[in-house]
């Protein structure tokens, strides 16, 4: 009898190959841990159909930005946070250059890399950040995040991030608008949006973020990009349920989470927010 087909026939497609090398990646990357910081960006997800229409519940991600914490005793508020359910710890980095502040350098971020056990989302108020790509990427930063108005080459340093490990993120001041990210929107992991002139703790929170939010998700949606959008800045209990409901994904808080009685349930309050998408 005859074989029904010939060796050639019986080779696999190319998008089989492309699917089994696939599913081989990611198991690798499953083995060494590496889709935390993957399915910390995802949340949690739930999708409902009522008349065809898909509904997606998305659990917000909660980053606590340590510039507010204890700098005496920085080992017991990272070990909070361990305990905690926040997704990530943010880290701002701040050269008294770009920002009006200092705040930590390498030293404090590589202790904080080995204690802490969330995926670090460092965020540089630099000029030049790109001079630390790869000492960033060497500390197991998750993600890394530097500023549209810091960076001649903007494009060439996402690239950089990338290849080194990390994923992207660009950060905009409050002046600055969401229209000058329509070249590298689809390029990018997040968009931070400060809420507040970027340098201190603490500020009170500028109310056109809500409307700065709406138009960058619209951006987002109209260019089929997948980027995050976070905000940082007078995030507390007032402000956080609006902007989750303008769409962001991923809330810094700092003075709230780290002033409160108890930040285990300020945090907790904080992650029970759902964003709900059409």
């Amino acid at each position: 009898m005859k074989h029904l087909f010939t060796s050639e026939e019986m080779r696999p497609s190319a998008k089989t190959i492309f699917f089994i090398k696939q599913l081989a990646y990611t198991y690798r990357a499953f083995k060494k841990n590496e889709l935390q910081g993957v399915l910390c960006q995802l949340g949690s997800r739930t999708l409902t159909n009522k008349k065809n229409r898909k509904t997606i519940k998305m659990k917000t991600i909660v980053s606590p930005s340590l510039l507010s914490a204890n700098f005496i005793d920085l080992k017991s508020d990272v070990e909070m946070i361990n305990k905690s359910e926040a997704d990530w710890l943010h880290m701002d980095i701040m050269d008294g250059v770009f920002v009006p502040n200092i705040s930590f350098g390498f030293p404090v971020l590589e202790a904080v890399a080995k204690a802490c056990t969330k995926p670090l989302d460092v965020h540089f108020m630099i000029l030049h950040p790109e001079q630390y790509i790869e000492q960033t990427a060497k500390t197991g930063a998750m993600m890394m995040n530097v500023h549209y108005e810091a960076c001649t080459h903007l494009h060439r340093t996402i690239q950089q991030i990338h290849a080194a490990g990390m994923k992207a993120g660009v950060t905009l001041n409050p002046s600055t608008p969401v229209s000058v990210l329509e070249d590298i929107i689809c390029d990018v992991d997040m968009v931070l949006l400060m809420s507040v002139n970027p340098g201190f703790g603490g500020q009170k929170f500028i109310e056109n973020t809500i409307q700065k939010t709406a138009r960058l998700r619209k951006l987002i949606k109209e260019s089929g990009s997948q980027a995050l959008i976070e905000v940082d800045g007078g995030v507390q209990g007032e402000t956080a349920p609006r902007l989750v409901k303008a769409g962001v994904n991923v809330l810094v808080s700092g003075s709230y989470v780290f002033k409160s009685k108890d930040p285990l349930a300020t945090i907790h309050s904080l992650k029970e927010l759902e964003q709900i998408e059409d």
